[in-house]
């Protein structure tokens, strides 16, 4: 009877807002993973020395995407990455590299495949909708013109949301190069279904270094 009454509360509150189980064991992976973030401070003070001879070739965005470079070769699966940060909805995640099951228990999952912010190219990102943190649950309330940030070790990158778009799971175009740097963030659609993608494109249109 008692387990009964549990899993009908665990179910309502899974369709009200998240799976509360997976949701707990996101959010002590989440503050894991921002400790790990904090500590890689001083890699990319290492990192930027050794760019130090290159300073009066390389322009700010150049040495950007050498740093990122950097990271990128670092990067393992599950390893944190950097923040996303979605002000208009109310959402801050540490993203992982990796999307795997096991990388997307943790947070959202930087596609391997694709570079990170200041490479250039088609940056990706996906996350689950209504387990382990869900952390994007709402990413279908995003407008266009609403600003995305990625807070990386090297470097903060500010997009803006161009337009969301429903397409199927195999759509792998949705990563291809543009003309510029793009941020893509991608999840299943719609809730509690993996029928669709719901894919949300925004172009950068400033950075800083940190």
């Amino acid at each position: 009877m008692c387990s009964g009454v549990l899993l009908l509360l665990d179910a309502g509150l899974t369709l009200a807002w998240q799976e509360p189980v997976s949701a707990f064991m996101a959010g002590r992976e989440q503050t894991a993973l921002q400790h790990e973030l904090d500590g890689l401070d001083k890699q990319v003070d290492a990192d930027k020395r050794s760019l130090a001879p290159l300073e009066s070739l390389a322009d700010a965005k150049g040495r950007l995407k050498q740093l990122a470079r950097l990271q990128r070769r670092r990067d393992g699966d599950g390893d944190p990455v950097g923040r996303l940060k979605m002000p208009s909805i109310g959402r801050s995640y540490v993203v992982v590299e990796g999307t795997n099951l096991g990388d997307l228990r943790k947070g959202p999952g930087h596609y391997p495949r694709t570079p990170l912010p200041g490479e250039g190219g088609t940056v990706g990102v996906a996350g689950h909708r209504t387990t382990y943190g869900a952390p994007f649950r709402t990413v279908n309330k995003l407008k266009k013109g609403d600003q995305l940030e990625m807070d990386m070790p090297y470097g903060r990158f500010f997009y803006r949301v161009d337009r969301l778009q429903i397409v199927k799971p195999n759509a792998l175009w949705v990563t291809n190069k543009r003309k510029r740097e793009t941020l893509v963030l991608s999840a299943c659609h719609p809730l509690y279904s993996a029928a669709r993608r719901i894919i949300v494109f925004s172009t950068l249109v400033r950075s800083e270094a940190k």
